[in-house]
């Protein structure tokens, strides 16, 4: 009797391991590609995907290990845009771009870091258009800083061209960008679709559905605002005025200040939290800064389908939004204003007290 006790204390014993293992473990991992797959049928753009979830991981890795590699420091070059590049920027690029030209589903690609855009050769061709800025925020770098990549993705109308990126965020099939910092999580969207939030799991090295439906918060969240007020003495009254306001308790209490200067992340939390994001155009870069292709479309188009305003302030004789504007250089820039309709809402109202029309959000 007691050996047929303790076999049964041992199956016990075996299944109650068991059933904590499956509790830890996901058996039903619902990763990125099955993800794509399924809500999409599409298997170059399952392919496209992978590509890009394994330059991230390859970044994450890169990032990971600065430091110890010695991968901090300048390279010694300039980009498109005349930003002194670091090294990790080249490494990723470098990782970018081999990643998608032999997925075999691109046809052009458009680096932040590359003048040119790149021609994949004929036999490696497929019909994706990809634009990226394979890290974002890298002057962070050196003080381990979250930085990220962003990504914006069209389709080919023909055999593949520049032309096919120089169009407007309407015809922008896919957009995303990939946080690195004390997770790795790639937020992305689809055309019309809803904004999905992946963690990489190290244990299985797979990006994981975790964020399903992203939404900003239907209240507005909390009250942020996030900008260089370095730029302040340059900004258009409407803008110091609207700054004011988010300091000076409108609505409320005072809005708390928080930036970054790294886009992805202050988008990302802006996301999440709420609150809104402002890189306007000023007397000194009366374009704005950021990149129109690759990290105001990808961006706005995030946002707004997360049900956010995606908005370019005034910004050649008019207030439009960021999706609407179609790009004459693959690297020119565009204003950003971006966040909840309830602080937007604030910036356009200081516009109409200024006798500009605003479209209604």
């Amino acid at each position: 009797i007691s050996q047929y006790l303790i076999v049964k204390e041992l199956e016990r014993q075996h299944l109650s391991t068991t059933r904590t293992m499956a509790e830890q473990f996901d058996v039903n991992a619902p990763t990125l590609g099955r993800f794509v797959m399924s809500n999409t049928r599409d298997t170059e753009l399952v392919i496209l995907m992978n590509a890009i979830a394994t330059s991230c991981k390859l970044i994450t890795s890169a990032v990971n290990r600065a430091g110890v590699a010695q991968l901090y420091g300048l390279a010694g070059e300039v980009n498109s845009t005349g930003d002194d590049q670091k090294k990790l920027d080249v490494m990723s690029n470098d990782m970018m771009i081999n990643a998608l030209v032999n997925s075999g589903v691109c046809s052009v690609l458009v680096s932040e870091e590359n003048e040119e855009p790149i021609i994949v050769p004929k036999a490696l061709q497929g019909k994706y258009c990809v634009a990226f800025d394979p890290l974002d925020g890298s002057s962070n770098i050196d003080c381990n800083v979250s930085v990220g990549t962003i990504f914006s993705v069209y389709e080919a109308t023909g055999d593949g061209n520049v032309e096919d990126l120089l169009r407007s965020g309407a015809h922008c099939v896919c957009a995303g960008y990939c946080v690195y910092s004390s997770a790795v999580e790639l937020v992305f969207t689809f055309r019309g679709g809803s904004v999905h939030g992946f963690c990489l799991d190290p244990t299985i090295g797979e990006f994981v559905h975790t964020r399903p439906k992203m939404m900003m918060p239907a209240d507005g969240g909390k009250r942020i605002y996030s900008c260089n007020e370095g730029n302040a003495v340059h900004w258009d009254q409407p803008i110091k005025d609207a700054v004011d306001a988010f300091k000076n308790s409108v609505g409320g209490k005072p809005y708390t200040a928080r930036y970054v200067g790294s886009m992805v992340a202050d988008i990302h939390r802006t996301l999440l939290y709420g609150g809104i994001y402002l890189y306007p155009a000023d007397a000194k870069s009366p374009k704005g800064k950021l990149r129109c292709l690759y990290e105001g479309i990808p961006m706005a188009m995030i946002i707004e389908q997360a049900g956010g305003i995606a908005s370019t302030g005034m910004f050649e004789g008019k207030i439009q939004r960021v999706l609407e504007l179609t790009p004459d250089d693959i690297h020119c820039k565009c204003p950003i204003i971006m966040g909840g309709p309830r602080d937007v809402q604030v910036v356009y109202d200081e516009y109409k007290k200024a006798g500009i029309e605003t479209p209604p959000l």
